[in-house]
Parts: C-alpha cells; structure tokens; sequence
C-alpha cells in the first residue's frame, strides 16, 4: 500500500495526470504529511513566485427565498416566511459602497432560487449596479440559480447567459457544486440542479469567453469513490473549456437536518484539500478555507495545496447560519502569509494582482514584521523565511 501511494505521489508531483483509480488509492491515504508534501510540491511547481493572494470581496445575499430544499442549508427561507427578504437597492448600494471603502473591488452576489423573480429583474439589477460602481466585478448567481433562471423563464441556457452577461455579469461563483453525483445530490437536496446541469452552465459560461471558480463541499454523505468523481468531471470540463480560475473545498457544516451528522475535522479537510490539489492538474489556483476552519488551519492550508487565502468576506451569511463563524481582518490574512513565507499580494477574480506594490523577496517581507529564521521546503527548492 506504502508503495503504491508513494508511486502515486511522486507520478502527481512530478506533474504526470494521476488516473481515477488512483484518485481513490489517495482517498485512502491518511498519512497527511506525506500528502501535504506532494501537494505543496505541486503548487510551488504551479507557483513559484514569491507571493501568496487574497481578494478582498463581500458576499451579498440579496435574498434568502429558495425554491429548494437543502437539508445542510440553515439559511434558505420560504416566500411566506415572516423573514423571507429580498434586498432593496439603497441596501445594496451601501454594502458595495463599503465594500469600495475597504479596498474591495468585487461583490460575490447569490441568493436563493426565488419562485417568482423573472430574468428582466436581475438583468435590471445587474446594469444599475455595473452603471453606479464599474470598477467592481459582479462575480454572481450560482450555477443553480442560473439554472433555475433558465427553467422559469423557459428560455435557453445560452440566452441566459448572454442576456446575464450583456446586464454586466463578470464572473460565476461555483457555489451549489456540493458533490458533483446525482445520488448524492438527489438525496440532499429537492429542486434543486443535478450534476449534469450544474456542468451545463459552467461549460456555456466558459464557451462565451466566461470565467467561473468551482467548489466542494464535503464530509456529508458521500464516498471517497464519489469524492474522486467530484473532482474528476471538473477536470473533464476545464479540460474542454479551461474556464475555471481556481478551486475551493471546504467540509460541511452541521447543522439544519443535518445537526446531527459528525463534523468532518481540520485533519480531513487538509487531506482532501492537498488530493484535490494533486488530481486538479489543470486548475491553476486553490483557495484556502479560512472561513469553515479558522485562521491558522487557513494558514496551514497554504502548505496542503492552497497558493491562496481567498477573501476578506467582509460579510457571510450561509456558513455563518449552520453556526460556524471565522472573520479575520486584511491585516490578520496578510500576517498569516507573511508568517507562512510570502509576501501577501492583493489579487482579481482573474487572478491579476491589483496591488500597487511590486512583488519583492519574501525575506524582505518577513523583515519587515519581525526577525527571521530559514525553513528548507525541500518539494520546491527554495528556503523560506518564517517569522518567529
């Protein structure tokens, strides 16, 4: 077993693609050291820049009526709901305006699935707000809104999504992705967009020039196996398209229907994190997910695949709702690259970075904030300073 998982390892560093079979001989691993190793050795491959990034971003829910039902989800209301809302426009401009003050330069929008909400409704929503705030990337509406979008309206997926991209639309986030398996799927979730349609979206998104990320949510009720299937029709899909900016994964958060179901640990999500980061060749970025398991796992996860701290989140609600909550500020996420060995770097949803500062030596940078000492990372070649 030993060997076989060292051959696997060394294949995927290496940057040979690992095959299915041996996605799932990963599953089974547990050694998380050795798995850690191999991932970092890949992303310091993809990423040997001196750097780690962060966005700075706010998710706006601008409502909380669904037409499904999620059983993980606690924050999905109904339309007769006594607090069932959806955002006027003053609340909206106000949120973006401090997302503005804050350096931001995105809104990651999603909402529910509203019953009654016609496609003219968010197209005039996207062009008020692209007219009052162009600087910001509208980064919105989950796959499984716009799949929704698409059956109520009963117009074609592509019509869609020019007419969502014509309004403003700047990217789509991959919320609603939870595994990618329609038995998983059917079981958790009531209409709600199955693994085909989910992919759908994404493949005509990137078709009109689009950018999207794509997500995992895991440790609920599916099987390593299907873990590995998750992974791999993302990878068939940037394969064809090569639309997707980056990956994040995080474990569910018990709570709703699901209060009682065990909470996959820190020790799963750095397992699965850095196997993801190993079968995802062909994805170039992964977040880290501060947000479901604090800031130094966040910052550990910089170790385990991530070359990203992902977002400042100046708001969340979802997560925020099944109980879980983990904010840090700009200064707390830029320390915890800089105590990790890279100079923090502000970037896009396009990954360009749009900090002023140009990139400087990670030495330099830990100087800065304290005295430093060298730790070898042997996968990448490079010695990186710590901060003591």
């Amino acid at each position: 077993m030993s060997a076989t998982i060292d051959r696997i390892l060394s294949k995927a560093a290496n940057g040979e693609r690992i095959t299915f079979d041996e996605g799932v001989e990963l599953m089974a691993c547990h050694d998380l050291h050795k798995l850690g190793r191999a991932a970092h050795a890949v992303t310091s491959r993809l990423h040997p820049e001196p750097y780690r990034t962060y966005n700075i971003d706010r998710n706006v829910n601008y409502t909380n009526v669904c037409a499904a039902v999620c059983d993980f989800c606690a924050f999905y209301r109904k339309n007769h709901d006594a607090d069932a809302y959806v955002l006027s426009r003053e609340e909206l401009y106000q949120k973006i305006e401090e997302t503005i003050a804050l350096g931001g330069d995105q809104i990651l929008m999603q909402g529910g699935m509203h019953p009654t909400l016609k496609l003219e409704w968010y197209e005039d929503l996207l062009r008020d707000l692209r007219s009052r705030f162009s600087s910001v990337n509208l980064h919105a509406f989950s796959p499984p809104e716009i799949w929704h979008f698409h059956k109520i309206n009963k117009l074609p997926l592509e019509d869609v999504l020019r007419r969502l991209k014509a309004a403003g639309l700047g990217s789509i986030p991959g919320g609603g992705g939870e595994i990618l398996v329609d038995r998983v799927r059917k079981e958790l979730t009531k209409n709600k967009a199955l693994t085909d349609e989910w992919l759908e979206v994404m493949r005509v998104w990137h078709r009109l020039g689009g950018k999207s990320t794509c997500t995992m949510m895991f440790g609920h009720i599916e099987t390593a196996a299907e873990r590995i299937e998750h992974l791999d029709r993302l990878r068939q899909l940037q394969d064809e398209t090569g639309g997707f900016t980056a990956f994040i994964c995080w474990t569910m958060q018990p709570g709703h229907k699901m209060a009682d179901a065990p909470a996959a640990g820190s020790f799963e999500y750095l397992r699965v994190q850095a196997i993801s980061r190993l079968y995802l060749d062909n994805i170039p970025n992964i977040q880290s997910s501060w947000v479901t398991q604090g800031a130094k796992i966040g910052q550990i996860a910089l170790f385990f695949g991530a070359n990203d701290m992902g977002s400042l989140m100046i708001e969340e609600n979802v997560v925020a709702s099944a109980g879980t909550v983990h904010y840090l500020t700009l200064e707390q996420i830029k320390a915890s690259i800089r105590e990790a060995g890279w100079v923090p770097r502000q970037r896009n949803v396009f990954y360009e970075l749009i900090d002023e500062r140009p990139p400087t030596a990670p030495t330099a940078a830990a100087d800065r904030v304290g005295t430093t000492r060298e730790v070898n990372h042997a996968e990448s070649g490079r010695s990186l300073p710590v901060v003591n």
